[in-house]
């Protein structure tokens, strides 16, 4: 397929021929006028990046429908409006929703093709959603969520200083208990869990930085800190996710004895390999591991999944 500035990208329905939608290519990305487009669509004058499935075909102003013809050279060809003088400059204008997706991937050490597989989507489109102004499909972002282990929410950046879980009830949940194998799948290999100590005040509950190594979940506090109250004694972890979006969630809880990782190798191996500095910043040299004796889980997902 080879578009031309002003040409017409028309989806039809598969089953009738009939059109589904159509809009304005007003955006081109590539000379030879080969996908993806910037489109205009005619019912929302919204401006979206799109990749032609075999439903669509192209309209040529003067010409028979889905013929080719090679893009015009003539002066200010590029097109009009902002999509199309991002092109023309050659400048890249990243929306907060792009940044926010490359950091998310580039903390988890993920490529931009292997975020896209995930994601069952273009690494072409990525790079676009992750350079430029993009608005993409609530199902783009469940997918690109689901990719990055996070959430739509907070992909778009909402409700970063409310509580999780004030989304409304599915319909028709179910609560499924996780196996052994399941909970270390979502324990992963690093990220914020919480863990449950005694203190001379009483129980509390502090959030940390923590690695997952040969089964051993290990992480990094100070002396005197509530974390650090965990050593010598049974200790729960615990981590979850919840999706605002979808009013999913799951929960893992890890039971086990911490101790202070006092060998140099060992203190020096998890230093290296660590993917996350503390948050909180400081000294924090301390590491403590809890081997889990217990591990479980559960999940909330929709009735029919």
């Amino acid at each position: 397929m080879r578009a031309h500035l002003g040409d017409r990208l028309v989806i039809e329905s598969p089953a009738t021929g009939a059109t589904r939608r159509d809009g304005e290519i007003i955006g081109l990305h590539h000379q030879d006028g080969t996908p993806p487009y910037d489109v205009r669509w005619s019912d929302t004058q919204a401006v979206t990046l799109v990749f032609p499935g075999p439903d669509a075909h192209l309209l040529h102003p003067g010409h028979e429908p889905g013929t080719a013809r090679e893009p015009s050279r003539r002066p200010g060809a590029a097109g009009t409006g902002a999509a199309s003088g991002r092109h023309r400059s050659g400048a890249h204008h990243t929306s907060d929703l792009g940044r926010r997706v490359a950091t998310e991937r580039e903390r988890q050490g993920l490529t931009r093709a292997e975020t896209a597989r995930r994601a069952r989507m273009a690494p072409a489109y990525l790079a676009y959603l992750e350079e430029h102004q993009a608005d993409p499909s609530l199902a783009t972002l469940i997918n690109l969520a689901g990719a990055l282990n996070t959430t739509v929410q907070a992909l778009r950046g909402g409700g970063t200083e409310m509580p999780p879980g004030q989304g409304a009830a599915l319909l028709h949940p179910r609560l499924l208990d996780l196996d052994p194998e399941e909970c270390r799948t979502l324990l992963s290999t690093h990220g914020v869990g919480r863990v449950a100590v005694s203190t001379p005040d009483g129980p509390a509950v502090a959030p940390v930085n923590y690695e997952v190594v040969d089964d051993v979940i290990a992480f990094r506090t100070a002396p005197g800190s509530v974390p650090a109250a965990a050593v010598g004694s049974d200790t729960a972890f615990e981590v979850d996710r919840v999706d605002e979006t979808m009013s999913q969630g799951w929960s893992v809880l890890a039971v086990g004895p911490a101790r202070l990782v006092t060998d140099a190798d060992a203190v020096r191996r998890l230093t290296e390999h660590a993917r996350t500095a503390p948050w909180t910043g400081g000294e924090r040299e301390m590491w403590v591991a809890i081997r889990p004796t217990s591990l479980t889980g559960c999940r909330i997902s929709p009735a029919d999944r």
